[in-house]
């Protein structure tokens, strides 16, 4: 069974267990949206069409993420004016799963809310014993060890998919240069020398911005 929905000005045909990129709409991950305009339904038997849309059939569908697509270039210029503007633009789009096509105005069935785990009360602080931050997830480096990198550039790079000190370690000339036009980092991968960076720490060496202040205490006393 397939249904042709419509939603952000665009049509899409979907089936259930599709995952379909669309215009954003509000919501976290895990919750559940439903779409009214339904234009066609089809499967078994002959099409039915809607006029224009098929009367008591939805789309309920699950938020799977909220993402952005890849980086466009608008580049403006006017002749013999001196007149040029360039700009990136990256759209903000919702990933959604469909779930069920309903018909005969039927209702989406509510999800059962997951039972929440408790929490230890020392968490932050075993994890803090662990040597990690309170907030560092499993499998994770402190990528602020580096140099040059603080609370809001580390959750750039989070984004950006660097979460460990090899992913740095293992990057080219040019895989710094992309990221560095990407984040707008203003050339301090390669002016901190990150690559290096990281391949110090993954060798087990003190941060440089540690070694840094211990050498600068050594020659004030």
């Amino acid at each position: 069974m397939y249904a042709v929905i419509k939603t952000g000005g665009k049509q899409y045909r979907v089936a259930p267990d599709d995952i379909i990129n669309i215009e954003k709409l509000p919501g976290d991950a895990g919750e559940q949206l439903q779409f009214t305009d339904v234009l066609m339904i089809g499967g078994d038997g002959d099409p039915v069409i809607g006029s224009p849309l098929v009367e008591g059939a939805s789309v309920a569908a699950e938020v799977v993420e909220q993402k952005r697509a890849r980086k466009i270039i608008v580049f403006k210029k006017k002749r013999r004016k001196n007149y040029r503007r360039k700009h990136g633009h990256r759209q903000h789009l919702t990933a959604v799963r469909i779930t069920d096509i309903l018909t005969d105005g039927k209702k989406p069935a509510k999800k059962a809310a997951p039972k929440a785990k408790p929490k230890p009360k020392d968490d932050a602080k075993a994890k803090a014993a662990e040597g990690g931050k309170p907030n560092q997830k499993k499998g994770q480096d402190d990528i602020s060890l580096i140099s040059g990198v603080g609370p809001a550039l580390e959750k750039k790079l989070h984004g950006f998919g660097v979460t460990e000190f090899k992913h740095i370690a293992d990057m080219s000339e040019a895989d710094i240069e992309k990221m560095d036009a990407e984040l707008s980092l203003g050339g301090r991968p390669m002016r901190e020398d990150w690559i290096e960076q990281a391949r110090e720490l993954m060798a087990g060496k003190p941060p440089r911005a540690k070694a840094d202040k211990k050498a600068a205490a050594k020659n004030t006393d």
